[in-house]
């Protein structure tokens, strides 16, 4: 790899992208991320992932507050990159920067392309009940994912996934196939194709109202946003008027229907679950976290007296 790559990520699925193109020889010229954040109770100004790789490595590292204005549009010209690798950076790109490098600003996106466009894809696609994603690799214009895709790699959605394991996942999918696409675009072999934007739809952010869990729904579809959502920020519920998050459960029956969908059916401490009614179907909780406690098993739960079975999880409202 020849080229001189100004690589633009935050979190940590785009340090796994930033290491293999140092692992494969690329010219990382410089790194755009995120500025620090205060993190944790005691709000510890914390560098983002992506900062503390570029640093380890000696690479320059630059946090501006804004992407758009004359001072980053200098900063460029000083960097002068011939090409620009983006994964999950947090904002949207100004055109001047999008069309600056002479070999074009790339995205690692987290879905098939044209489906999933937008800041959720992962979780959206477990919530969705999606049997596979994968990723796309993308020349980027003014919209939103939305520009003309370069490469994919398919990556299975197993029925034990959560967004934790799928985001490993697909983060060594996207890793492997950037530094292919890279070395592509550096010999000129990279193709070109327009998206179909009939057949895209929106992965939107996360909101709170997500998270509200609804036990009036069949059961594989509670399932998948339990898992789509886990290990954060984590479906919620009201169990006794507190707030009761669900970390991980387990899909137990898809047919049989529920009158009172949301009823504990069933406190096993010693199989560690408790089952809960759905409008059709049950899942098992078996991780959760209370309000006001830490991370617990569900038999932990249940030997604090705190649930019983004909209890009643309802939707959180607070």
């Amino acid at each position: 790899m020849n080229s001189k790559i100004l690589f633009m990520g935050t979190p940590d699925f785009a340090k796994v992208q930033l290491e293999a193109l140092i692992g494969a020889g690329a010219d990382v010229i410089g790194v755009v991320t995120q500025p620090d954040k205060p993190k944790g109770r005691k709000m510890i100004l914390t560098p983002p992932p992506v900062k503390v790789c570029a640093e380890e490595h000696g690479i320059p590292v630059y946090q501006p507050k804004t992407l758009r204005g004359e001072e980053f549009a200098a900063q460029l010209d000083l960097i002068a990159p011939e090409l620009i690798v983006v994964a999950a950076y947090g904002k949207i790109l100004p055109e001047n920067v999008i069309n600056y490098p002479k070999l074009g600003c790339i995205c690692v996106h987290g879905s098939l392309l044209p489906r999933y466009r937008g800041a959720a894809p992962i979780q959206r696609a477990i919530i969705d009940g999606e049997q596979e994603t994968g990723i796309t690799i993308m020349y980027m214009d003014a919209g939103i994912d939305t520009g003309d895709m370069i490469s994919k790699s398919v990556v299975p959605i197993e029925i034990f996934d959560d967004f934790e394991t799928l985001h490993d996942k697909m983060a060594e999918a996207g890793a492997k196939l950037l530094v292919e696409t890279v070395e592509a675009i550096e010999n000129g072999t990279a193709c070109r194709e327009k998206q179909d934007d009939l057949k895209s739809n929106y992965a939107a952010k996360i909101e709170n109202a997500d998270c509200v869990l609804d036990f009036d729904a069949d059961a594989t579809a509670v399932y998948n946003r339990i898992r789509g959502l886990s290990p954060f920020p984590l479906t919620v519920v009201s169990h006794n008027d507190r707030a009761l998050k669900i970390i991980r459960a387990e899909l137990v029956d898809t047919v049989k229907e529920h009158k009172n969908p949301g009823e504990v059916l069933k406190c096993d401490a010693h199989a560690n679950r408790i089952e809960v009614a759905c409008r059709t179907g049950s899942v098992a909780i078996t991780n959760l976290l209370p309000e006001g406690k830490n991370r617990m098993a569900a038999a932990d739960y249940i030997n604090g007296r705190r649930i019983a079975e004909g209890d009643k999880l309802t939707k959180y409202s607070k």
